[in-house]
């Protein structure tokens, strides 16, 4: 039986989820090239809430996620800085973009990866939204959570692979919302409890 807690988390996604499609929809009947920027910690739902958009969303949509882009637990804002050089720019400006997928085992870049220019485009991750990255999406969204429960989400779903680095990764959210105040640029902040 689901907790109260998770019966939480997944309405405070699927309300997200629903405001995000009917913020598309108020963009193009159709949604087609409409981006969406998901951000929040580890933990706070990203990824569960691009797959709920990709899985509802009318026409074509492309899914990142930026656990695709970082080089490496060091590589937070180099990870948001390529996603935003190598896919959003060169989608918003009608192109196709290709990029490296980051081969975590190897630790190198590995298989390159087509992101359309003819879909819409939702890109998932800490980092990704900046003032640099904000006028190239429509819709941006905050997630906001409380660690403790982020952190809980976050071993339960990568468990002693992540555990070593939990530190090292929040530290750099932190200088990410020190730098970049990514809530203050969001059109949606939602809190996921």
């Amino acid at each position: 039986m689901p907790s109260r807690s998770t019966d939480l988390f997944d309405a405070a996604i699927t309300e997200a989820a629903r405001r995000v499609h009917e913020a598309a929809d108020a963009l193009s009947v159709d949604r087609a090239r409409v981006a969406v920027l998901i951000d929040g910690q580890s933990g706070a739902g990203k990824t569960t809430l691009a797959a709920l958009l990709r899985d509802g969303w009318r026409g074509a949509v492309e899914v990142v996620a930026l656990d695709d882009v970082y080089p490496g637990w060091d590589g937070l804002a180099a990870g948001a800085d390529a996603a935003r050089e190598q896919i959003l720019e060169p989608w918003a400006a009608g192109e196709s973009a290709r990029w490296n997928r980051w081969d975590w085992a190897r630790s190198v870049p590995g298989d390159e990866m087509l992101t359309r220019a003819d879909a819409s485009l939702i890109i998932e991750g800490s980092g990704v939204l900046t003032e640099a990255s904000a006028p190239l999406a429509a819709i941006r969204v905050w997630l906001d959570s409380p660690e403790a429960t982020r952190r809980d989400r976050a071993l339960a779903r990568d468990g002693d692979t992540y555990r070593p680095y939990w530190d090292r990764w929040a530290a750099q959210e932190r200088q990410h919302l020190e730098r970049d105040h990514p809530r203050t640029l969001a059109t949606l902040v939602v809190d996921v409890p």
